[in-house]
């Protein structure tokens, strides 16, 4: 599991004014580290974003996310959909990606930059219960269309992206669901005298773990027991 690492950005503005957040906007730098963490921290830059991905694969955050980061901008002929006329600071999460020209300035990740901004997007979409779809994670090009059309960039992997983040949603649904009934199951199993000590499986940690065979087949031998003695 990533690490987020805090590096507090003076630039940002306490609370969102109200607005609830309704979608992440992801966005390449124009430069590399450490340069590119030290302009979002620096006063004069008047530019934030709640959290940086580097192309090593960590993660800073430097904006809280109940506060306002600065990162969208100027508002420039907007094609996003949910753009309801206001700063869309306030109602939107702004993931910055590091890259520089040859190094990822047309939005080429390296995997581990993908695979951490990938689970980063996971916590915040659980976090927040946005919905999947291009109109809830978007490119800073759909507010400025004008001085950041390239932005994230072209070879940003939005598809790869997409199918991903939908396919953790089902992987989270069936985890969930197999834990749910792994504990209701061991719970009903335990007060009919057929499993012993069901502490010491019925954790979410212990249920989500891969059953190995031999416990599947005494239990089902524990069950056939059972029948017979009635």
């Amino acid at each position: 599991m990533p690490e987020i690492k805090w590096m507090e950005s003076p630039n940002y503005s306490s609370g969102r004014n109200g607005k609830k957040i309704i979608a992440i906007v992801d966005h390449i730098t124009a430069g590399l580290m450490p340069g590119t963490l030290s302009w979002m921290q620096n006063p004069m830059a008047k530019v934030s974003a709640h959290y940086l991905v580097t192309r090593k694969g960590e993660i800073y955050q430097l904006v809280k996310d109940e506060d306002t980061a600065y990162h969208a901008g100027v508002i420039n002929k907007p094609n996003w959909v949910l753009y309801d006329g206001t700063n869309p600071n306030r109602y939107t999460i702004g993931i910055e990606h590091e890259g520089h020209k040859n190094q990822g300035g047309d939005g080429t990740l390296t995997e581990n930059q993908y695979q951490a901004t990938l689970w980063l997007h996971r916590q915040l979409i659980d976090k927040y219960n946005l919905k999947i779809t291009d109109s809830h994670i978007i490119g800073h090009c759909q507010i400025d269309s004008v001085n950041r059309p390239n932005c994230p960039g072209a070879n940003f992997p939005w598809k790869r992206m997409f199918e991903d983040l939908r396919k953790g949603v089902i992987d989270m649904s069936l985890e969930k669901w197999m834990v749910e009934g792994g504990q209701k199951a061991l719970t009903g199993l335990a007060k009919r005298k057929l499993v012993n000590n069901p502490e010491n499986w019925i954790s979410e940690e212990k249920l989500a773990e891969p059953v190995p065979s031999y416990l599947f087949w005494m239990m089902l031998q524990r069950l056939a027991e059972k029948i017979q003695v009635r």
